[in-house]
């Protein structure tokens, strides 16, 4: 029927517009690209793409042996001869060919998807079905990573509504595997980012489990900061574990430190993040999303959220941080999760040390007992009491403190480590930093009146940060300390030596840690004012 919108296999098309006069299909001839593309791609002849009406940037349907493989379309006159068809590296694995077969080619339908993208684009709420088909089709590269970022930015400039939100939460899950444990309840915990040094994961888990709680925790690799826990964590241990693996981890001492990546939790996310990272972005409400839904699939049911706030974190005002938080608890009601929330200082880093190194072996000293680390330490109990009075305790950040001071919060912690294949007697002189250095020096007197967050983050990616394990930044000096002319106030590690002059070059334009006196201005009375 004339205006009735068609459906196919790749989903919804937005009718006639979508349909092309004399469509039709051609066989050709596979040849292997012999490159990989970012999505599934492939490139025919401009004389056979006119036999069936395909244009440039069109998708096509490569059918073999029945099933059906949507591809985004290059056209070219000299790299594919009429009758063959140069096909990616990742497709040709995804459909079995080796080269040399014969394959249907026909014009493929925009995706219903891209129609969606669109009404997010014009701040129109999805459905949940709209959401289902978008988040579909992302999980089967049906659409472009250029289209996908086109939604990603959509929602970081426009965001989503509630239901939108629990809409994409129950989407992740849905796209991979829930675990289940032989006891509960199950406890997790986790920070939404955006402080650079914020290393606290480990001990928090560490406590938790210490008191007989159980705490299987999944962290994220960094985004668009300098490390996350999974970055730092991995230097000491494996966080790769597979699902059965975690659960038997989780079981046998009470926690787990791995990455929520290597087990197909929630793969949509994990697709979703490879097109965040190179745009530097991270929704806030599908931030939200994405916790969330690792935290279902994990089975945990109690949670404890830090919400760091403060200028250059990702939540700059209270009253923000104070937003989040409802959204939080809301989201956990909706969801089945009694969900706590901490807010707490974010207007600079936590602890002395930025970057998987230098973090790993910061995390390690403070469940040592060094010096000097008070905020590290504070923080650290003061999340782990949330999580224990959950559990029932009286006071829970008292038993907290004593499980720390008394070394059991350290000896759990080496347990699961070596549980995960790490050494079972780590300490923190294990942890070596890159064999580059280069020191920031103040070019005044006067004192550390702010330290930019971000700018930090640029200097410690710079050196290397997150994947080079060596690399980041140690501080000597953080707000409100008086600091002389010439006198250190961070050094570099790098793995190697163009990255430490990368990152000493960035650190003396930047000057992330801004140095001034406690004399800020003087206004002057004007001649002739009383």
């Amino acid at each position: 029927m004339e205006g009735e919108a068609n459906v196919s296999i790749f989903g919804e098309i937005e009718g006639p517009s979508a349909t092309r006069e004399g469509m039709g299909l051609i066989k050709l001839k596979v040849v292997g690209m012999g490159m990989g593309t970012a999505d599934p791609r492939v490139v025919m002849h401009e004389m056979d793409s006119a036999e069936i009406g395909v244009e440039r940037s069109d998708r096509v349907s490569v059918v073999t042996e029945g099933v059906p493989h949507s591809a985004m379309v290059c056209l070219t006159s000299t790299l594919a001869a009429p009758g063959e068809l140069l096909i990616s590296e990742g497709l040709m694995a995804s459909m079995g060919l080796s080269g040399g077969e014969e394959v249907t080619v026909t014009f493929c339908p925009r995706p219903a998807s891209v129609r969606h993208i669109r009404r997010s684009m014009d701040r129109s709420p999805l459905s949940r079905e709209e959401v289902s088909t978008v988040m579909r089709d992302i999980m089967l590269s049906r659409i472009s990573p250029t289209e996908t970022a086109a939604w990603l930015t959509a929602l970081h400039i426009n965001g989503l509504s509630e239901d939108e939100v629990l809409h994409v939460t129950e989407e992740m899950v849905a796209s991979g595997i829930t675990l289940q444990f032989d006891r509960g309840p199950v406890f997790d915990f986790h920070s939404i980012g955006g402080v650079p040094g914020n290393k606290v994961t480990p001990l928090v888990v560490s406590i938790a489990a210490a008191s007989g709680l159980l705490i299987p925790k999944t962290s994220s690799r960094a985004i668009s900061s300098a490390c996350g826990t999974a970055d730092f964590v991995e230097v000491f241990c494996d966080v790769e574990l597979g699902a059965e693996r975690l659960k038997a981890v989780a079981q046998e001492t009470g926690g787990a430190l791995a990455w929520g990546g290597a087990m197909n939790l929630t793969p949509v996310n994990g697709a979703i993040i490879e097109t965040l990272y190179p745009l530097g972005i991270d929704p806030p409400d599908l931030m939200m999303a994405s916790i969330m839904s690792k935290k279902m699939a994990m089975g945990a049911n109690r949670l404890v959220m830090d919400i760091p706030c403060g200028p250059g974190a990702k939540v700059e005002t209270l009253s923000g941080a104070k937003g989040m938080a409802q959204k939080f608890i809301a989201l956990g009601e909706r969801l089945g999760i009694h969900v706590d929330c901490a807010l707490t200082d974010g207007r600079q880093p936590v602890g002395w040390a930025i970057g998987p190194g230098p973090e790993a072996r910061e995390c390690i000293m403070a469940l040592e007992g060094h010096n000097g680390l008070q905020d590290v330490r504070e923080k650290a109990i003061g999340l782990a009491g949330m999580i224990l009075d959950m559990g029932g305790a009286n006071d829970g950040p008292r038993s907290a403190e004593r499980l720390v001071d008394g070394g059991e919060a350290l000896a759990k912690f080496q347990e699961i480590v070596a549980a995960q294949g790490g050494r079972a007697d780590l300490s923190s002189a294990d942890i070596p930093l890159g064999r580059e250095k280069a020191e920031v020096v103040s070019p005044r007197s006067g004192y550390v009146n702010s330290i930019d967050n971000k700018e930090l983050v640029t200097v410690a990616r710079a050196a290397g940060a997150p994947r080079d394990k060596g690399s980041g930044i140690v501080l000597e000096k953080k707000t409100d300390s008086r600091v002389e002319e010439g006198e250190l106030l961070f050094t570099i590690y790098a793995d190697n030596a163009d990255r430490a002059e990368r990152a000493l070059g960035a650190a003396e334009r930047l000057r992330p840690l801004k140095v001034g006196g406690l004399l800020l201005e003087r206004t002057l009375r004007r001649p002739g004012m009383l």
